[in-house]
């Protein structure tokens, strides 16, 4: 055993350790516990095993059952029981791990966590185990491999960890702060300051986060803000141990004597509902570890270093005849715990023994444990032995699980190249000899060869069907089809499955790491996602759009600023953009323009992707800049000042076109002299490719100025001539924009050829420029790469693989001229040493572009083809979403989303990858725009609005606007339920097994709203109850479940309260800004199919509220009739129902968890509830008198008012 790893603080136990190499016992070691164990020469048990077989127990007391050694004279210095199976974790200090499974102790597993330091707290998961050490957290399974491996800042010092939810940790130590770790992407998302340092216990109830301090305080701390509520002052020298239990805290410590810190003999209890401190608990041993055991009544164990135990009440006295003791093999017990059940308590001593405790003979460790995974036997014995030598012997018989995984035997892509087996040709006597019968070709057997079988051809003698060109891959991916592709796995078209649970079970995380939120892609001609997250990262642009809000019912640039507000609210999980896409789809330039696609030719990729997204990308940018034009500009859109502020006073023009509008131009040349100019302006330019066949060499910046100056012959109508003459047309540039736009237009195999030779002459000059000192590894470029931004780090030598495909520069320099002309040019960073900074230059019309985001078509004949997008973005949006600041490429498809290296951006192997849209920005755009966002949502949409529906009368009104001294608060409570139709039905298939897969959800549309007061004078009574009008076919009105009739959709005959959905859209979202709660049954579905976010601490689902884990959710039907004693739901819902009921059930809750003081209360009567809907199988009995809560006095009340 090597002992170079073990904490230098524990040189006491050096003698122990090292005393001799005979396998001989030390003297402190009790003999009992090393019986029948082997030690090798260097004195170290190989095994740990238990003692004596057979230990009488008496039921209910608690006496020792075993005691095993983790690791010989290595102290134990932390121990934890599983919470999820039955086995108790040991951690060393020589940063060792050991697992015991069951009451008998057996080893489980062992290995070494931390080299250097020691483990200081453990905490079990679902998947694996938290180890924490100095400066380290790692999560490593059961059996001891790694899952992640955290390293904290080298100047850090923790000592203390607590699972706030099961993604969520805190960790504390003996620094000023506190931080908090995400555990689903193993980052750092706050660090919460603590006023007094030093935090080495940490506790949680529900109410508080319980933080204690080495200076003997004891801080408890809010569970959303982690700021401090109370402070309690326990012990003058230092905080040893303290522990929480419903309304009481016992804490034990040390105090400050003469000669120093001495063991204080009183605990200190306190009352939490009172905050302050009661009768001091005086106990008989040197307290240093204690827990609160609620079997029967609130037990406290109070254990000291030297062993002695202790049970006493902490309001009664304590007593010395409950004192037992542990027989610790070293002097001192370094650790204690107490298992869920508390059955079962675990000691751990310096001397490295662990010593299990229990009140029973057979005590289990959990209330519910899961079961234990075990090794597989080894079968190398039960196998029939193989002879080598015989050639025909079947390789079958050597048994090799089946995996998906890559194998070391499987061969690089650059080696391997599949070579499919082609069938033989028909034999011409069966040709000869066929009749048709319409498609189907009948002939007699020519009986040359027997039946179902065929030659086997060696690829030698079948060259004359070896015509397959396939792409060379390696059969890495084997759960795809034989035929791979070289589509990068990233860049493929992702696909949710769906599961009887729809979306609920399906993993987003895998795709997306980060905090920012994907696009999902089921919804029709959601092609344009990747468009839509290019205008979200343009900062101006985001803050636009969300700025603006109009009257109009279809407005694409309001549908795309709640688009963004809620992109700006998630956090990596994804959202739908299907508001913005139902008014796209109304619109009818968008129609004529061909961007509406049909599912069928979505789904085969028929249409051209590339030419599709390079038309919605003019439209947009079009359609936006109409949106705008007639509104005031918004304040926050004014000139931030200085010498870059833009004036947008013009009256014809819109922000959108000061940002991408081009000012143009166009010169018309007859060849009888006379000329015509022309003013215009456009929003995006498109790329016009050299009709130059002798492969010269052209710089993109040549290309690009040739098509912004563009020149061409053409026939135009003369007025000189007063008929159409061959004309030269010329176009020069006014003024530069903003944002530059370019659509690709590579459309055809000319095209692409130009961009391949031109990248593979850049490729070669590149090598030339670098003499060939190019690095042929990425990794070893990066290595030696400085700093970003430094001169001599943009001069360092890339990798082969960055100059391959790239002919795309990352900045362009462009100038105008005093003729009127345009000088574009490639622009490196190194270049701003020899011209200056870039800023200073454009008081001089020069200005500096940078790429700022790159569409692309991705190619791929098994799928139909697909569209990403390489975005780079800025830190504003680092500094939201986490808390950094700095710039970083992303991939962008769909709901994947990753970040990759730079260079990737401008690769375009032209097989696969095909460049589509390109955005080039001005350097330091931000700096021009007061970004700030002022929600334009006002309180005024909450108040009385005219119905669309003609017939509709106030006798039938079924709610009533709230009123000025109404307007929700923060924290109000609003009832909330939905209704919804269906517009396509489910696509799912059948397979072979008879399960059934859905291919594509049903797309439903939200056809009612009600929200209902949850406070006040006139709580339950409905404040909205909006018929939501929709011009799509409804498939199916779902009459039985949202009571939703047809016709009551018609504005035409309709008697209903009748509203557009973005109407009713702009009061859930003034509610949402305004912080009220919304408390209903089902939410979650109800906000995605309104396509809403909403912040989790703004709902209280009841469907959560009354569920227990791994349960079947519970309807709303059986809750209102078990807790309310109502029968709701008779013949089709109502909304209104609903929502009052989803309400009434809440304050239920808080009524039966005492406001969520007593969960365990609450669950006793969770688990009634579930023992009754199992007897009733789930269902309602059959009502007498069906009584409504529409019948109630309450409703009376709305009718009456």
């Amino acid at each position: 055993m090597n002992f170079e790893g073990l904490d230098p603080g524990l040189a006491e136990y050096a003698p122990a350790m090292h005393s001799t190499l005979d396998p001989v016992l030390d003297a402190h070691l009790n003999p009992s516990l090393l019986q029948n164990v082997e030690l090798d020469p260097e004195g170290v048990a190989l095994e740990a095993l238990p003692v004596q077989e057979s230990v009488h127990i008496m039921e209910g007391v608690y006496s020792e059952l075993h005691s095993v050694v983790a690791e010989v004279g290595v102290p134990v210095s932390v121990s934890h029981f599983d919470l999820h199976e039955e086995m108790l974790w040991v951690g060393s200090h020589g940063g060792h791990a050991t697992s015991f499974f069951g009451p008998a102790l057996e080893r489980y597993s062992s290995f070494q966590v931390n080299g250097n330091d020691d483990i200081r707290q453990i905490q079990s998961l679902e998947n694996g185990i938290l180890f924490l050490t100095k400066n380290n957290l790692k999560y490593m399974a059961r059996g001891g491999l790694i899952i992640f491996d955290y390293l904290l800042d080298e100047s850090e010092d923790m000592h203390s960890l607590l699972l706030t939810d099961s993604s969520t940790l805190l960790v504390g130590g003996l620094q000023s702060h506190i931080l908090e770790i995400d555990l689903n992407t193993v980052q750092e998302t706050q660090k919460y300051a603590v006023e007094t340092p030093g935090v080495t216990v940490m506790r949680q109830t529900n109410r508080f986060f319980f933080c204690g301090h080495t200076s003997g305080k004891i801080s408890l701390r809010d569970l959303r803000t982690f700021k401090v509520e109370h402070e309690f002052d326990a012990f003058s020298g230092s905080l040893s141990d303290f522990d929480v239990h419903g309304n009481l805290l016992a804490a034990c410590g040390f105090s400050s004597r003469l000669t120093g810190l001495a063991c204080d003999r009183f605990l200190k209890v306190y009352d939490l509902r009172m905050m302050r401190a009661i009768t001091p608990l005086q106990v008989h041993v040197d307290p240093a570890f204690l827990r609160f055991i609620p079997t029967y009544t609130s037990r406290l164990a109070i254990i000291s270093q030297s062993g002695q135990c202790q049970f006493c009440e902490p309001t009664g006295l304590a007593n010395p005849a409950d004192i037992f003791h542990v027989n610790p093999v070293g002097p001192l017990l370094m650790t204690f715990d107490v298992s869920a059940s508390k059955q079962a308590l675990a000691f751990g001593d310096s001397e490295g023994c662990v010593h299990l405790w229990t009140d029973s003979p057979e005590p289990s460790f959990n209330p519910y444990s899961r079961e234990t995974e075990f090794a597989l036997p080894c079968l190398v014995d039960s196998l029939p032995p193989l002879d080598w030598s015989q050639d025909l012997l079947p390789l079958s018989l050597i048994p090799v699980p089946l995996t998906t995984d890559t194998l070391l035997s499987d061969w690089p892509a650059a080696n391997s190249a599949p070579a499919p087996r082609r069938a033989p040709p028909v034999d011409a006597e069966i040709l000869r000899t066929m009749k048709k019968v319409g498609f189907i070709g009948y002939a007699p057997n020519p009986r040359t060869r027997l039946r179902n079988q065929i030659p086997y051809r060696l690829k030698e003698s079948d060259s004359e069907f070896d015509t397959f060109s396939q792409v060379p891959e390696s059969p890495i991916g084997r759960e795809e089809e034989p035929h791979l592709h070289m589509v990068s796995k990233k860049y493929r078209k992702v696909t949710i499955k769906y599961s009887k649970l729809g979306l609920e079970d399906f993993d987003f995380k895998h795709y997306n790491k980060t905090l920012f939120a994907g696009l999902e892609p089921h919804i029709p001609n959601a092609y344009c996602n990747c468009m839509i997250q290019v205008l979200y990262f343009l900062e101006p642009v985001r803050c636009l759009i969300q700025n603006h809000l109009c009257q109009k019912e279809f407005c694409l640039a309001c549908e795309l600023g709640f688009l963004f507000h809620m992109l700006d609210l998630s956090r990596g999980d994804p959202c739908q953009g299907s508001n913005f896409l139902r008014a796209f789809r109304t619109i009818p330039e968008a129609s004529a323009l061909g961007l509406i696609l049909a599912d069928s030719d979505e789904a085969s990729g028929k249409g051209n992707l590339a030419r599709l997204i390079q038309r919605w990308n003019r439209f947009i940018l079009t359609q936006l800049h109409q949106d705008m034009q007639e509104l005031e500009v918004p304040q926050a859109y004014r000139s931030a000042g200085g010498s870059y502020g833009i004036s947008f006073c013009s009256s014809g023009d819109s922000v959108i076109g000061q940002l991408f509008s081009c000012e143009m131009e166009n010169c018309s040349l007859c060849r009888c002299g006379s000329e015509t100019v022309r003013a215009s302006s456009t929003l995006l330019f498109t790329l016009s490719y050299p009709e130059d066949k002798t492969g010269k060499n052209y710089d993109f910046a040549q290309v690009l100025k040739r098509s912004i100056c563009l020149e061409q012959n053409t026939q135009a109508w003369c007025d000189n001539c007063e008929k159409y003459q061959p004309t030269i047309q010329t176009r020069n540039i006014r003024h530069l924009p903003d944002i530059l736009v370019i659509n690709c237009e590579v459309n055809s195999s000319k095209e692409a050829d130009f961009w391949r030779a031109q990248a593979e002459v850049a490729f070669k000059m590149a090598m030339k420029k670098h003499g060939g000192e190019v690095v042929k590894n990425k990794e070893f470029a990066r290595a030696d790469r400085k700093e970003v931004g430094s001169p001599e780090g943009a001069l360092l030598c890339p990798s082969m693989e960055e100059l391959k495909n790239v002919w795309l520069p990352f900045s362009l320099r462009m100038k105008m001229t005093k003729n009127k002309g345009l000088d574009v040019c490639n622009w490196t960073d190194g270049e701003e040493v020899q011209w200056g900074p870039a800023r200073a230059e454009e008081e001089h019309g020069v200005y500096v572009y940078d790429l700022m985001a790159t569409v692309v078509h991705i190619l791929d004949s098994r799928t139909g083809g697909s569209l990403v997008a390489h975005i780079k973005v800025g830190e504003t949006y680092h500094q939201r979403k986490e808390g950094v600041t700095h710039q970083q490429w992303y991939l962008f498809n769909d709901f994947l989303i990753e970040p990759i290296d730079k260079h990737e951006a401008v690769q375009f192997d032209m097989n696969w990858k095909v460049p589509a849209i390109l955005y080039y920005v001005k350097r330091n755009l931000n700096s021009r725009y007061n970004l700030n966002i002022k929600n334009p949502i006002e309180a005024s949409v909450l108040l009385a609005e005219a119905s669309l529906a003609r017939k509709q009368r106030k006798t039938h009104t079924t709610f009533i606007p709230l009123m000025l001294n109404e307007m929700p608060q923060v924290g109000d409570l609003v009832g909330l339920d939905a209704e919804f139709v269906t517009l396509n039905e489910e696509e799912a298939e059948l397979r072979s097994d008879g399960t059934k897969s859905t291919i594509k959800p049903s797309q439903m549309s939200v056809a009612r709203i009600t929200c209902v007061r949850g406070q006040g004078p006139n709580e339950g009574i409905p404040f909205i109850d909006d018929y939501i009008s929709t011009q799509e076919q409804v498939v199916d009105y779902l009459t039985q479940y949202s009571g939703i009739k047809p016709g009551d959709l018609d504005a035409k005959i309709s008697s209903k309260h009748l509203t557009t959905l973005k109407s009713t859209y702009l009061k859930l979202r003034f509610l949402i800004d305004i912080g009220v709660k919304f408390v209903g049954h089902g939410l979650q579905k109800d906000f995605r199919v309104i396509n809403l976010m909403v912040p989790k601490d703004q709902v209280l689902d009841t469907v959560y509220l009354f569920h227990m884990p791994r349960k079947r959710m519970i309807s709303l039907r059986f809750l209102a009739w078990y807790f309310l004693d109502l029968k709701i739901q008779g013949e089709t819902h109502d909304s209104i129902e609903d929502a009052r009921t989803a309400l009434q059930l809440y304050r239920k809750y808080l009524e039966l968890s005492k406001n969520g003081t007593e969960p365990e209360s609450f669950h006793k009567v969770l688990k009634g509830l579930y023992e009754k809907g199992r007897k009733m199988d789930w269902k309602v009995p059959e009502p007498e008198g069906q009584t409504s809560p529409k019948n109630a006095a309450v409703f009376s009340s709305v009718l009456a008012l």
